[in-house]
């Protein structure tokens, strides 16, 4: 009995770190859906002190490439679409 109770909790250790990885390490292109933007795009702008243009453009580049980088600076090798999309000007579109 003890057998399977330890093997039980191994198993729910197991799926809770997995559960972990994947909330820290997921997303990626294509990884949300067009109303999460919305959600997400408001942390990613939580920080800045231009908060209209931050969520116009985030939103709008979530709709496009549906990723966010997470945080809320930087980390934008996590969304290639996000972060290659460039103004007429060459500078990054996407906050």
């Amino acid at each position: 009995m003890d057998k399977i109770l330890c093997t039980g909790n191994v198993f729910f250790i197991i799926l809770a770190m997995a559960l972990v990885i994947q909330v820290a390490y997921g997303g990626g292109e294509r990884s949300l859906r067009p109303q999460e933007c919305s959600g997400t795009c408001h942390y990613r702008c939580s920080e800045t002190h231009h908060k209209k243009p931050c969520l116009f453009f985030c939103n709008k580049c979530c709709q496009k490439c549906l990723c966010v980088p997470s945080g809320t600076y930087g980390n934008k090798e996590e969304c290639p679409c996000y972060s290659n999309w460039k103004t007429k000007h060459g500078t990054p579109k996407c906050p």
